[in-house]
């Protein structure tokens, strides 16, 4: 059973029955996990081996959910805040060294489509050329490479990502490199994993811009900030591209797949203004235009 839950556990309690494991030697295996700095990842086995014991007690496999004698037993983990540059001549400043990157063009189409989209890191990273389609304009994401609930993950509706013609026609480019195989941004060891989780870190301070200036996921910060602030765009389409759990007025959570023709519009803007922000031909009282 532990062979599915996580790597963190499964060395402990792969031989063991689930209902001969006491919630004493469960802390334990978390601890270690948290002794190595990575206390949102001790949260997330902890998460994980609920499901798992609550499915244990459904089949009889276990008497009881020990992981309830666990709460609040680990150590609290703050949210980090990723640095993201919310002033547009600066954000201009940044699209242009972007686009005058040297470096491959794996990276370079990641980087510039990194603003653009603004998907998690991973999302974007991990792409395959089965979920993109490039006729229609859309980056269709599977539920299980969201950042979800295991529920989510196996029964949600997946994250559809309206693509502005710039992104299409960054793609195409890149699809004459690597459309022959699954991956959109395949590493140079192996064309079968993506780009490591590092690439475009690394690729950001080559550049410049370190960790506390700008990091790849922050750049969900800055079209989050923009997008409400300077071009005004409805904060529930936006969240809806963002992929966040959001209610609306009335309370109703809303549909992934909704607001999808509103997300086209705003990302074509949004494209559009990235391109005068790298021209350096937008202030932030030029609203109405952008």
């Amino acid at each position: 059973m532990f062979r599915s839950v996580s790597q963190d556990l499964y060395p402990y309690f792969a031989e063991r029955r689930i209902s001969d494991i006491q919630p004493i030697e469960l802390l334990a295996a978390l601890r270690r996990v948290e002794e190595r700095g990575a206390l949102d990842v001790a949260s997330r086995v902890l998460q994980t081996a609920r499901a798992v014991w609550r499915y244990a007690v459904a089949t009889a496999r276990a008497q009881r959910d020990i992981t309830v004698d666990l709460k609040g037993a680990l150590t609290p983990h703050r949210k980090r805040h990723f640095a993201a540059i919310t002033d547009p001549k600066k954000f201009g400043e940044l699209l242009r060294v972007i686009r005058a990157y040297q470096g491959g063009p794996v990276v370079r189409a990641a980087l510039q489509l990194a603003p653009m989209l603004f998907q998690r890191p991973n999302e974007l990273r991990a792409a395959e050329w089965s979920e993109i389609n490039l006729d229609q304009a859309l980056w269709t994401v599977p539920a299980a490479r969201m950042k979800r609930r295991i529920e989510g993950k196996e029964h949600g509706d997946p994250h559809v990502v309206p693509l502005p013609r710039q992104g299409v026609e960054i793609l195409r480019k890149l699809h004459a490199l690597t459309g022959h195989g699954t991956m959109v941004f395949p590493g140079e060891r192996s064309h079968e994993r993506p780009i490591s989780d590092n690439t475009l870190r690394a690729a950001l301070l080559t550049l410049g811009y370190g960790p506390t200036v700008q990091t790849v996921h922050g750049f969900r910060a800055t079209a989050r900030t923009l997008l409400a602030e300077v071009l005004e765009v409805d904060p529930l389409v936006i969240e809806a591209q963002l992929a966040h759990s959001v209610k609306d007025a009335n309370g109703r959570a809303y549909n992934r797949t909704q607001y999808v023709r509103q997300r086209t519009v705003m990302m074509q803007q949004w494209a559009d203004y990235l391109d005068r922000l790298a021209a350096d031909n937008v202030t932030k009282f030029d609203r109405k235009a952008a």
